[in-house]
């Protein structure tokens, strides 16, 4: 089915906000889905593959700072996903890339770490270049890097199959953030013997995909959209209760 990009961006604030997402964390993490679904991304799939895991973040631990210097950090979000914290990861980056030039964030514990895209478009919009580089896959492992030049409006985007073997690779639950106000980082994953199905999304590919979108629309699965709506209607349900509670007083 065909929807416009506000009917699923208030579907996606009400989803978050009754996951117990704080205000202004559920706006992000929205916004990061739609970044990625307008962008020719596959935002929706990304999500629905977290979808029934999102609820649960709200019983687990924040993220911490487990070392910091001037110019790196190493992050644990004790295995939130980067829907609610990745965002002030990558605001962190650039922080220490203001000051020293240039600044490494490694984070762990992270899931769904796709959606960094929107924030690292952010980051590069404010003058600043800034690469990820993670890796995913519990059987089959895949490489994944996207990077934004200081000032560009675009990032690009880069996968690739390895032929590794989870006990072969490395943390496949963390990400490397490197940022700088000096140099213009553009990554691309290296055509190697171990790796195949390889796929690379230039900064102007992404830019046709949000022109094709905002004239189409978002097509989003029936039951997905069905099941955005059945978790975002709890937060009617416990407005009407607080409400009820209130009235009077």
């Amino acid at each position: 089915m065909n929807i416009s990009m506000n009917e699923l961006k208030t579907g996606l604030y009400r989803c978050f906000e009754a996951s117990g997402y704080f205000v202004g964390n559920y706006e992000d993490a929205a916004n990061m889905i739609l970044w990625l679904e307008k962008h020719g991304l596959s935002g929706l799939r990304e999500l629905k593959q977290a979808l029934g895991y999102i609820r649960s973040d709200r019983d687990k631990a924040m993220s911490v700072v487990v070392y910091e210097d001037s110019t790196s950090a190493i992050i644990d979000s004790n295995g939130r996903s980067a829907l609610n914290c990745i965002a002030a990861s990558v605001d962190l980056a650039h922080g220490k890339a203001l000051e020293a030039g240039i600044s490494t964030i490694t984070v762990h514990n992270c899931h769904n770490r796709m959606f960094i895209l929107k924030a690292l478009t952010d980051c590069g919009r404010r003058g600043i270049s800034v690469a990820a580089y993670w890796q995913n896959g519990s059987t089959t492992v895949t490489e994944h890097t996207a990077a934004i030049k200081a000032g560009a409006r675009y990032p690009s985007y880069s996968e690739s199959t390895t032929d590794m073997s989870s006990n072969d690779a490395g943390d496949k639950q963390s990400i490397t953030i490197i940022c700088s106000s000096r140099v213009d980082f553009t990554t691309s994953l290296q055509y190697s013997s171990g790796n195949h199905n390889s796929r690379y999304i230039s900064a102007e590919q992404v830019a046709v995909n949000k022109e094709y979108t905002v004239d189409h629309g978002i097509e989003i699965d029936s039951e997905l959209w069905a099941e955005i709506k059945r978790i975002g209607a709890d937060v009617l349900v416990e407005s009407s209760a607080r409400s009820r509670q209130g009235a009077g007083d």
